[in-house]
């Protein structure tokens, strides 16, 4: 129990978790998680739903409730070295999971239980499985199946590269603005800007390309050289365009690479192209038919998007002497007609958007709409930022979950839902085990004390991640 990542007691100790820990505890659960695979592959195993979960599903969920951990805290607090612990035991997690998937004994195992015996939701999971085993190379022999296992391998490396890349070309860059440049931009902006060039001890107004920066100075700042210097270095991150010391995050050979393992990966497994292997668990029949979707949307969409956009010409051309917009100009015309026109403005509506305020409403409508009460709960957390909560109903848990606001350096940009635990009643103890989320968002933080300030779309943003989080939780 000394290593947290061994600690299955209760919530992830991510307070104590560090880059020396990963290692080691990954060695002991792919040991627990192999024994387990050998023990129920035997032939004398029963070929029995609830006999395997005991034993394989049980060792299965720690290795992954462990991986999951480290792989949260390299999205959320990336380091150096955490990112090398990660990247050292990646490929060995990576070619566990895949000979998981691949085996054959237990393919036959599964194949040789009978669905009879099976409650519905059993039955379901029983035919996911099965689908699951042939996509994971079960069915493959000799060569194809040590080829197949390379490609997962490699593609997991190439996956780890890109996000990394994406992240270093982010955090990497800054521009320090003076006062001037950022005539228009909103004062919480240019505050919170001025007070990280100070953490600095630099003059000026640190810019990065975080979203709660880069967009308030696309839509405000009246400054178009500002804007193209901004839109240029955010449209080119980890490319072959970027300019100077950012061309070392290129990703361009990495997605050239993933693609061409993805197609050898669906030739490998009997398809076409990745299109055909990726709609083998979803509603769409084919690629054709999700291109003739989108493609039916797009044509009947157009004539409303082509109508905007000479509406937003003209309005440049007569009320901001633009006659001819760049792809930087869009989001500050947008801006300027709808105040104009609708007297909407993006930075006065955000004044009424407090964070807390949000949340709070937020958390009403929930507990209206599922009977549910939300209360603030303790568990340890990997930033002093980040907020626990708990959901209950009629005085019992449901689930819990961490909520990851701010943006900040080493946090993976957009918003997401993670699991970190899953409701699932532990075949080895019958005990209901209550699921845990991850809502993780990069909002603006607060300046000098006061609460931040979320824009609408933060607002929707927020309500869309707590969405998956309830479908998890609930």
């Amino acid at each position: 129990m000394s290593n947290p990542l061994l600690d299955f007691s209760g919530h992830i100790p991510f307070d104590r978790i560090t880059p020396a820990d990963v290692a080691p505890a990954v060695d002991v659960l792919l040991q627990r998680a192999d024994a387990a695979l050998e023990t129920v592959t035997q032939p004398d195993y029963p070929a029995r739903w609830d006999a395997i979960a005991q034993v394989l599903d049980v060792a299965t969920e720690e290795l992954g409730r462990a991986w999951g951990a480290v792989s949260h805290l390299n999205s959320v607090a990336d380091t150096p070295e955490l990112r090398a612990a990660y990247n050292e035991a990646l490929p060995k997690v990576t070619e566990f999971w895949t000979r998981l998937g691949a085996d054959e004994r237990l393919y036959a195992k599964y194949k040789a239980i009978d669905p009879a015996t099976l409650n519905p939701e059993q039955r379901q999971a029983h035919s996911n499985a099965i689908r699951n085993f042939v996509l994971s190379g079960a069915e493959l022999q000799g060569a194809a199946k040590e080829r197949f296992a390379a490609i997962q391998e490699r593609q997991a490396e190439l996956q780890q590269k890109f996000s990394e890349n994406a992240l270093d070309a982010t955090d990497a860059y800054a521009y320090y603005a003076t006062a001037e440049e950022l005539d228009g931009v909103p004062a919480d902006v240019q505050n919170a800007a001025r007070a990280a060039a100070q953490a600095e001890g630099k003059d000026g107004y640190k810019l990065t390309l975080k979203m709660p920066c880069y967009l308030p100075v696309m839509q405000f700042a009246t400054s178009s050289a500002l804007r193209e210097k901004l839109y240029h270095a955010y449209v080119t991150r980890a490319s072959d365009q970027a300019s100077g010391d950012a061309a070392r995050f290129d990703n361009t050979a990495v997605m050239g690479e993933i693609l061409a393992l993805r197609k050898e990966e669906a030739q490998l497994l009997g398809y076409g192209n990745f299109g055909q292997v990726s709609l083998v668990p979803k509603m769409a029949q084919s690629p054709e038919q999700v291109i003739h979707f989108l493609r039916d949307l797009a044509h009947r969409a157009r004539p409303f998007a082509e109508k905007d956009v000479a509406d937003l010409r003209t309005f440049a051309a007569e009320h901001l002497g633009l006659a001819n917009p760049q792809s930087w100009d869009w989001p500050y015309i947008s801006e300027k007609l709808k105040e104009a026109r609708y007297a909407f403005s993006e930075q006065e509506v955000k004044q009424y958007f407090t964070a807390p305020k949000v949340l709070a409403g937020l958390f009403k409508i929930v507990e209206t709409l599922f009977e549910v009460a939300i209360r603030r709960d303790v568990a340890p957390v990997w930033n002093s930022a980040v907020e626990f909560y708990r959901i209950e109903r009629g005085g019992e848990l449901v689930g819990q979950f961490y909520l990851d606001q701010p943006a900040r350096q080493g946090k993976r940009g957009g918003a997401w839902m993670d699991d970190a635990r899953a409701r699932w009643l532990r075949p080895d103890t019958g005990l209901l085990q209550t699921p845990v989320a991850h809502l993780v968002c990069n909002f603006a933080d607060g300046v000098d004390g006061r609460p931040p300030l979320l824009t609408h779309d933060d607002v929707i943003t927020l309500f869309h991640e707590f969405g998956h989080g309830l479908h998890h939780m609930l």
